[in-house]
């Protein structure tokens, strides 16, 4: 199995929902004791159907206690089933909810507890996860909506195995999938940690090895234990973490289509792992590995198909003209998930679980062979670095490779690809100069800049945000007195800049260095220019005893980065637009004060939404944020500094907050 990548210095938040369980054999015995362990004494019990098997003896346990029985429970919680229970609740005075069954009959619990604050008992009878989760699904005019708080938990959970001996195989395939969702999940997570990974994988391992076993004898009582321990493990993964796209296209087919919920479930989870499984493929090693498989998208279908589950939407009814309406839904509010949610993508998604098409990954019968193993290989490099004197190069060092390997082998990267690699990086150091970086550039259009900017300068939220250097700083810019024209005559709409530095409590920072930059009319940069005499539109200025800087230039424009290099292969290959949008950079920078990299960008200007770059609305380095968009509007009166201007001006006021280190 692959090693958790992340530290164990890693900084994380695990809330254990509070919850009483009792496990085992027979433990059904034990939920008279339980009720009144929580002092109540007026049971009404809760199921989807009359009570049956060794759940129909749970009625005679409960004695005097049960007031009354509803055995009406729905799929995706209907608020009008809840309005029927709530009808008997209040008549019989109950105290308290037991619930016997599966998801339907704990969501009713759930509902139902909100509405009147009553201790819940859920004994399950499936392997919904559910009854440990502060999680409630509520159907109401085709929606389904979820929200999530403490008062929603169930107070006992009494997890007895013989209640699940006699749930027919297929149900119990479904069942113990949709719990594998749970589990999966939570794994990519955005707020995943350590212990939930642990509490995950731990379940995906048991069902992988019980599911398959349980066709052959499925009153397996070893078999029946792993399901229900899985199934346990995995729902409080999701009572823990956030969970992502599979279960919100779910709650959209469910409530939606009126879809069966664990047979949803299992149709839908294959191929929403294939969807996300470029984003984290690491993670997508580690289910492969407690699988046993070599993808884990096709894994968990195969297993699927092994234990006789449905693998396609059609087969639950589902039209295929229904798709767009789920797309519509799926897409219409954004939820964390790791790789972003497009309509493009969901739609293709859905096609393949409309079809039951089987994710690709796997090594098949007359395929080429598995990739070999690098464990050796990764280990032997990372144990060269061992002795490296500073351990932060250390760890540097030992991570990229690691990384580094692990994508050669998950892509499969041949010799041809990686020699076209190298000469790309190679050709990108040949077009830096020391008025050309390149490779700042691939940086920025990857990313990289900005990621890295964000982790440096993200965390003083009192402070001004910070934004990429960008490759046309240069240091040293001309010295300028305040009120100056930095344009240098070239064509623009004049601007004129009166802004602010201060400390984070407002206090101005006198004599603070300010560089500014930025591109002209047509969107070059003067080192773009070799005819141009001179430095001009960037320049080096001091702020006065207030903090303030003032100055004449011309509005900024958007420009296209530089694509006559290989940075611009990769641009016009990936059918990417070059452009960024228009703005000021702003170099600041105080003895005493942490330095401050920015840039303010033009409120209304084009390419300011980062959110989709090949749409030709997005800045291509990744580089705007929210904050940093500001007006620029048009000026009135008398131009400062005895300018004359004939065809109107703007002007530009900001304040800008440093803090001291």
């Amino acid at each position: 199995m692959m090693a958790d990548t992340r530290g164990v210095t890693e900084n994380f938040t695990y809330t254990a929902n509070p919850a009483r369980v009792v496990f085992g054999v027979g433990t059904r015995a034990a939920v008279a004791d339980e009720v009144r362990r929580l002092g109540a004494g007026r049971v009404l019990l809760l199921s989807s159907r009359p009570l049956t098997g060794d759940a129909a003896a749970v009625p005679g346990v409960l004695g005097s206690l049960l007031v009354a029985q509803f055995d009406g429970a729905a799929m995706h919680t209907p608020v009008e089933v809840t309005e029927q229970a709530l009808r008997v609740l209040h008549e019989h005075r109950a105290d308290c909810l037991v619930a016997v069954g599966g998801g339907s009959v704990t969501g009713l619990a759930k509902a139902l507890a909100v509405r009147t604050d009553l201790p819940q008992i859920i004994l399950p009878t499936t392997y919904a996860g559910s009854e440990v989760t502060p999680v409630l699904g509520e159907t109401a005019d085709g929606r389904k909506v979820t929200r999530s708080a403490p008062e929603i938990l169930p107070e006992t959970v009494v997890y007895d195995v013989d209640l699940t001996l006699d749930l027919p195989v297929e149900i119990s395939v479904c069942s113990a999938v949709n719990a594998l969702a749970h589990a999966v999940e939570a794994l990519y997570a955005p707020d995943a940690n350590p212990i939930v990974d642990q509490l995950a994988l731990d379940a995906v391992a048991r069902i992988g090895r019980a599911l398959p076993r349980l066709a052959a004898d499925p009153r397996d009582v070893a078999v029946r234990t792993d399901l229900l321990r899985a199934a346990w493990l995995a729902g409080t993964c999701l009572g823990a973490v956030g969970m992502g796209l599979h279960h919100k296209l779910c709650h959209v087919l469910g409530g939606t289509l009126g879809l069966p919920h664990a047979q949803t479930h299992t149709v839908v989870l294959p191929h929403a792992m294939a969807y996300n499984a470029s984003a984290v493929p690491e993670t997508m090693e580690r289910i492969a590995a407690a699988l046993d498989g070599d993808s884990a998208a096709a894994a968990v279908y195969d297993l699927i198909v092994r234990s006789g589950g449905p693998t396609s939407l059609r087969q639950l009814g589902m039209s295929d003209n229904d798709i767009p309406r789920v797309v519509e839904q799926a897409t219409a509010m954004p939820y964390p998930n790791p790789r972003a949610v497009t309509a493009e993508g969901i739609e293709q998604l859905l096609r393949a679980a409309w079809s039951g098409t089987r994710p690709s990954g796997t090594v098949r019968d007359g395929a080429s062979p598995a990739a070999p193993d690098l464990t050796w290989l990764t280990d032997q490099v990372v144990a060269s670095f061992s002795e490296t004197p500073n351990p932060r190069l250390r760890h540097l060092l030992s991570d990229l490779v690691r990384h580094a390997h692990h994508y050669v082998s998950a892509n499969d990267v041949t010799q041809q690809e990686w020699q076209y690699a190298i000469d790309f990086l190679t050709r990108t150091g040949q077009k830096c100069d020391d008025k050309r970086q390149e490779f700042v550039l691939l940086s920025d259009t990857l990313g990289i800049s900005s990621a890295v900017d964000v982790l440096t300068n993200s965390r003083t939220p009192d402070t001004t945000a910070s934004a990429v250097l960008g490759p046309f700083y240069v240091p040293g810019p001309p010295e300028r007195e305040q009120g100056s024209d930095i344009s240098g005559g070239l064509p623009g709409t004049p601007l004129w800049v009166d802004v602010r530095v201060t400390d984070v409590g407002g206090d101005p920072v006198a004599d603070a260095m300010v560089d500014v930059w930025q591109a002209n009319q047509d969107g070059f940069y003067d080192l773009q220019l070799p005819d141009l005499d001179g430095p001009v539109l960037r320049a080096r200025f001091r702020t006065d005893g207030q903090g303030r800087l003032r100055f004449w230039t011309i509005l900024p424009s958007a420009y296209p980065i530089p694509v006559d290099g290989p940075v611009g292969e990769m641009i016009e290959a990936t059918g990417r637009h070059p452009w960024r949008a228009p703005h000021l950079h702003f170099l600041i920078a105080e003895p005493g004060f942490r330095q401050l990299i920015t840039q303010l960008f033009v409120a209304g200007g084009p390419y300011l939404s980062s959110e989709d770059t090949a749409a030709g609305r997005g800045d291509t380095v990744f580089g705007v944020k929210s904050e940093l968009v500001v007006e620029f509007p048009v000026a009135e009166g008398v131009p400062p500094e005895g300018k004359t201007l004939e065809n109107g001006w703007r002007r530009l006021d900001f304040t800008f907050h440093i803090t001291e280190l």
